[in-house]
């Protein structure tokens, strides 16, 4: 089965989101647990926390198909001590945030060296800042986002993902997701060489990592290494991919969250994306 959804507003607390996700016709959602652009946020509240749960309940959404997304300001592989502290705390945050929600995900992107140092040096920066962040949690899992590779990031390559893993210790809790904008700007051919791809991820990070989808189609180009997301079959994706996609056993029962631009469309690219399941 299926888990689709997109990631809603949580504007007014945290409680909103599934509300929000519910009201689109989503059994998945992802949320940001405070404000994405802001180093610092309030606490979450017990009563806020409390009326997640309780809204979580009420429209039957399971703790493993919601996919929280931390701060766009951490970076986990910052080539600067006083840089990485901050993101390292801001992290630990994010990650002590989900467990209060009960939460047993979070997603990140990986870093970006900002050619100060090299890819490999930043992928070890991104694995010690994970072991870190594990080591004062309990329950929840890493999940490392695929980037398009665009200026200084790392993570667009499945090998990035694979020695990032690699060094983590506990490797119960870590985990990939897959963006598939992201996967075809990097330059992977999901249109042409869906197999092929697929089973590149398979061999070099394996399927038993992947623990989420953000499916967007492009705006850009194969290898263009540029982050532009479109609407499901109004990019270079095209809706032969996402039918594909959506038959795929492989990627049953984990979160699949939309994260095209248009957000008037989400409720009927859900039920498009449903029709293409039989």
């Amino acid at each position: 089965m299926k888990y689709i959804g997109a990631h809603v507003s949580a504007s007014g607390g945290v409680e909103q989101a599934p509300v929000n996700a519910d009201s689109i016709g989503a059994n998945a959602f992802a949320l940001f647990t405070k404000n994405q652009r802001q180093w610092v946020a309030k606490p979450l509240t017990p009563e806020s926390v409390e009326a997640f749960k309780v809204n979580c309940d009420k429209y039957g959404f399971g703790s493993r198909y919601i996919l929280p997304h931390d701060s766009y300001l951490i970076n986990l592989g910052h080539p600067d001590m006083e840089g990485l502290d901050k993101s390292r705390a801001a992290f630990l945050d994010e990650m002590q945030r989900c467990e209060q929600l009960g939460l047993k995900l979070l997603n990140f992107h990986p870093g970006s060296h900002l050619n100060k140092i090299s890819i490999e040096d930043c992928l070890d920066k991104v694995a010690d800042s994970i072991n870190l962040a594990l080591e004062k949690t309990e329950g929840v899992t890493a999940v490392i986002e695929n980037t398009a590779g665009q200026g200084s990031n790392i993570g667009n390559q499945f090998i990035h993902l694979k020695h990032i893993i690699e060094r983590v210790n506990d490797k119960s809790r870590v985990g990939v997701c897959l963006d598939t904008c992201h996967t075809y700007s990097a330059g992977y051919d999901i249109v042409g060489n869906y197999d092929e791809v697929f089973s590149e991820f398979d061999s070099t990070v394996g399927f038993n990592y992947l623990k989420a989808i953000h499916l967007n189609d492009t705006k850009k180009a194969l290898g263009s290494r540029v982050d532009r997301h479109d609407s499901i079959g109004k990019g270079l994706l095209g809706l032969d991919f996402f039918r594909r996609f959506m038959q795929d056993k492989r990627f049953d029962n984990i979160p699949i969250v939309l994260e095209t631009p248009d957000e008037t469309l989400w409720e009927s690219e859900i039920k498009l994306l449903r029709s293409f399941e039989s």
